[in-house]
């Protein structure tokens, strides 16, 4: 890692939260659902929130060929992803304590193209995979021409950086006294009832919506 992607990816503020594990940053791949990419294109800064998926030391990206934030990418431009899981609103006795728990991986570096269609096809078939486990079977397959039409890239994960934040709120010793609530509120990412299409001839939920809908939260 070159030295000034070393500094960039340092955890300055609060450095107590930056997480070396590995595996605690891929836990929070696994369990997002969405992303920020952010880039410059023309000479302007991008975030760009978009669904994505890892597999293996890869984290994949897909749309429209015509997406200026996937051609800018394709074309080698730099990237940085944003991954954030809000665990919770931390109340202190006093408002500049007040914070949240959450836990978020920054990956910094160049994505690729993938052009291979059975490894573009393996790409495709892990965001959907990501999203909603074993609704891949479940569903009609892309065809040829939606291939075509679909820009995939691959963005390796050499780079990283994760921070989070858990426990109570942090207040002065001065405020610890003060006749105010402080505590949590926790916050998980529940699914709600499954609602069917109006054209659906048989209502009958598959495996995939039962299997997500039985476990309730994300993660």
């Amino acid at each position: 890692m070159s030295e000034d992607l070393e500094q960039a990816l340092k955890v300055e503020r609060h450095p107590e939260r930056a997480v070396k594990d590995r595996d605690v940053a891929l836990a929070i791949l696994g369990e997002g659902l969405i992303c920020h990419v952010g880039f410059v294109a023309a000479g302007r800064p991008w975030v760009i929130p978009t669904m994505y998926a890892r597999d293996g030391e890869v984290l994949y990206l897909h749309g429209s060929p015509a997406s200026r934030m996937l051609t800018g990418l394709a074309g080698g431009i730099e990237v940085s992803v944003t991954v954030t899981l809000l665990d919770g609103l931390v109340l202190a006795r006093s408002v500049f304590s007040h914070s949240m728990n959450y836990r978020s991986v920054v990956i910094v570096g160049t994505a690729r193209e993938i052009v291979d269609p059975d490894a573009k096809l393996a790409a495709m078939r892990a965001l959907v995979e990501h999203v909603l486990p074993g609704r891949w079977d479940e569903a009609r397959q892309p065809n040829s021409k939606e291939m075509a039409t679909t820009l995939v890239l691959a963005l390796p994960l050499d780079h990283l950086s994760t921070k989070v934040r858990t426990g109570p709120p942090s207040d002065g010793a001065a405020d610890r006294s003060l006749p105010v609530w402080a505590g949590e509120i926790p916050l998980t990412l529940t699914f709600g009832t499954p609602r069917a299409d109006a054209l659906v001839a048989d209502p009958v939920l598959p495996g995939s919506v039962i299997a997500q809908t039985a476990r309730g939260v994300r993660g």
